[in-house]
């Protein structure tokens, strides 16, 4: 059985010099930019602040998406988040009338590639090394967070997938 669309990037073999313990890290983050491009590829600009039944914008997503992985790479590098960061948090929800969705997908590749960097960087030894997060310090693990991101960022586009088909029907 033949058919044009390329296989799930976990069947697609290991993403270059990313180690092979944070290989689920890198598929599950290219999976979601890979799908992600494919349903807001004829979005609507109109619709990018709208709230179906009360259910996040998809430009929320699209913005929350980049900030969480900013943040909880920043903490797997066992840094503290910088005052922008903050502020870019307080202000993911808030709709911005005067960006694009192809601002918005520019700025959420640029966060996947930095992503995928890192986790080329990522010293497999360092994976159980601890980590706190957030102003209460909660302990994870450099691991921990990795994994974190990857599953948050499919959960989000889970969510921006349904959004953006309840828009446009």
């Amino acid at each position: 059985m033949k058919t044009d669309t390329p296989p799930e990037y976990w069947l697609r073999g290991p993403v270059h010099d990313v180690p092979d313990l944070l290989q689920p890290v890198a598929h599950a983050l290219l999976q979601a930019q890979e799908e992600i491009h494919e349903m807001m590829g004829d979005f609507p600009e109109r619709l990018l602040w709208e709230r179906p039944v009360g259910c996040a914008a998809t430009g929320f997503h699209l913005r929350h998406m980049a900030g969480v992985l900013d943040r909880l790479f920043t903490y797997a590098r066992g840094e503290a988040l910088s005052r922008q960061q903050l502020a870019y948090l307080g202000e993911e929800g808030n709709p911005q009338e005067d960006v694009s969705v192809a601002f918005l997908l520019m700025v959420l590749d640029a966060q996947l590639a930095k992503s995928i960097d890192q986790l080329r960087g990522t010293d497999p030894q360092t994976l159980t090394q601890t980590r706190t997060v957030g102003r209460l310090q909660l302990p994870s693990t450099v691991m921990g967070l990795l994994f974190h991101a990857a599953e948050h960022t499919m959960r989000h586009t889970g969510q921006l997938l349904v959004t953006v088909r309840v828009l446009k029907t």
